[in-house]
């Protein structure tokens, strides 16, 4: 059943096809915090990622995602990027989760119940 399920879907891990590409033409260039290898062609004219974990581009951090998308030449690992005292690091995308941004009044921040701003509708 794995087999299958890796052969025909790509979000539960890397596909078949580009295991074998990874295994044939892929040239190992660095890795992050997070575990996620990045890869790149010999001739340097493809450049991916295999993730560790669940496959969410947010967890891919700006240092990474500035070299996997052409913005500089050197990875990460070779030239590492210089960071300002005011940048936070780097966190994925927590929209969807319970850790996501509640601003001060929104829903999501008390129970309906417990709110006293409303009253609910309840059929007759």
């Amino acid at each position: 059943m794995y087999f299958l399920k890796r052969l025909l879907t790509w979000w539960n891990s890397q596909t078949l096809g580009t295991q074998i590409f990874t295994a044939r033409r892929g040239v190992k260039v660095g890795e992050d915090d997070q575990g996620n290898i990045y890869y790149q062609t010999a001739d340097s004219k493809r450049r991916w990622v295999i993730y560790n974990g669940e496959m969410e581009a947010s967890r891919v951090n700006p240092d990474w995602h500035g070299w996997l998308h052409f913005t500089w030449n050197q990875p990460p690992t070779k030239a590492p990027l210089k960071h300002k005292v005011w940048e936070k690091p780097h966190q994925e995308n927590l929209t969807g989760t319970m850790a996501a941004y509640a601003p001060p009044g929104s829903i999501r921040a008390a129970a309906p119940a417990l709110r006293r701003d409303y009253e609910a509708w309840q059929p007759e």
